[in-house]
């Protein structure tokens, strides 16, 4: 049994304009410097109050609470504006549904979005039905801390020598190495493929049709499709 975790913002949909316009939203709405665009991209994958701590650093906790509800009430806002997509990555679907069709493979996710956001991304989608484990922000620490792995392990009864990591963050991969799973980096996303090579990455893959032959190469299916 092979188990092959996904990040999700970065990883699978592109909602990096839809993040920095919210995060935008709500630091002004607390009358706060706004952060810029690199600096939100490099906190895409934490925690939602693990990122707003390090944009608003110094922030006391209960202003990170109300920044955090302000974004939450942008993100929601945003949703219904046809200008602000979140469309998943090129050949995103097709991946899934080449590694889904693998009688030996489980899908997972594992991401800083609420579970909320999840359901609305795997609604919108019609994607709900690939994956057997999701862990999310409301269930566990902020990467790079292990336990969303660990519990997405614990779901299927997966070894973490036949685990996968698939990740556009150095918290990706820094949490696969801490979980003791294969550490995959995606260049597409928001973190340089240079920075999930020192992260600790295996290999950084360039594309979906990539990856799903590397982990065809790194994790031979034992079954047939």
């Amino acid at each position: 049994m092979r188990l092959i975790i996904f990040d999700c913002d970065g990883t699978l949909v592109d909602s990096q304009h839809m993040i920095v316009e919210a995060m935008t939203r709500a630091f002004s709405a607390r009358s706060l410097s706004q952060p810029d665009r690199h600096a939100v991209l490099n906190v895409i994958g934490l925690s939602l109050d693990e990122a707003i701590g390090r944009l608003a650093d110094g922030a006391e906790a209960g202003d990170i609470r109300l920044l955090s509800q302000a974004y939450r009430a942008a993100f929601t806002e945003l949703r219904s504006d046809p200008m602000l997509a979140e469309p998943l990555f090129p050949g995103a679907l097709d991946g899934l549904r080449a590694l889904a069709r693998q009688s030996d493979v489980f899908l997972g996710i594992a991401t800083g979005k609420s579970r909320r956001g999840v359901k609305k991304f795997l609604e919108h989608f019609d994607l709900s039905s690939y994956f057997s484990t999701i862990q999310t922000a409301d269930d566990a620490p902020s990467k790079p801390h292990p336990a969303m792995i660990d519990q997405a392990m614990a779901d299927v009864g997966a070894e973490s020598a036949n685990t996968v990591m698939v990740g556009d963050t150095s918290y990706d991969m820094i949490m696969a190495q801490q979980a003791s799973v294969c550490p995959i980096g995606v260049a597409w996303g928001y973190h340089p493929a240079s920075e999930l090579a020192r992260a600790g990455a295996r290999t950084v893959v360039a594309d979906f049709p990539g990856l799903v032959d590397v982990i065809g190469t790194l994790y031979p299916s034992r079954t047939a499709a």
